[in-house]
């Protein structure tokens, strides 16, 4: 089985959908964010405050250039899209899933996004992270799924039925 690999939105679900998608196809999981912290040694805000945008999203292309696994589904950061090289090692042996999340829905659960770890330049809102990204999950997504509204449980029945297709 190829890897499983989920990009969308800071706060639409990835890690909680890909520990849940993991334990129901019985396979191994990685949250890219958290290679990023053990490598680093260090929060994902505090090496954006610390050492800039730019060198936090190299350390994140960096992460995924260090994964070695199959059988995985794999979560990535919402930035992850910003490094052409790190999606094409993605892509070599994924099916990449961009979890659609409405913009309206980021915002309910995005409470602050100067202290989780979005990488983005510090005058930049919700709503220009989301129009900026938006077209770049739909250029790396294999499959779109769109989670409005849905479960983290209802939002793994849609990828599995999606995969099947």
């Amino acid at each position: 089985m190829k890897n499983i690999v989920l990009i969308g939105m800071p706060a639409s679900g990835k890690s909680t959908v890909g520990v849940i998608l993991a334990k129901t196809l019985g396979v191994g999981f990685v949250d890219t964010d958290l290679v990023i912290q053990q490598r680093e040694k260090a929060l994902l805000q505090d090496i954006i405050d610390e050492k800039g945008l730019q060198c936090f999203l190299d350390k994140e292309r960096d992460a995924i250039l260090s994964l070695e696994c199959e059988n995985c589904v794999i979560a990535t950061g919402g930035s992850v899209v910003f490094r052409d090289g790190a999606m094409q090692k993605l892509k070599r042996n994924s099916v990449i899933i961009f979890i659609d999340v409405p913009l309206e829905n980021v915002k309910a659960r995005l409470n602050n996004i100067k202290t989780r770890g979005v990488a983005a330049p510090k005058n930049q809102t919700i709503d220009d992270i989301f129009y900026e990204r938006f077209p770049l999950y739909k250029k790396y997504a294999d499959i779109t799924v769109d989670t409005a509204d849905l479960s983290p449980e209802e939002t793994v029945s849609k990828i599995i039925f999606s995969l099947k297709k």
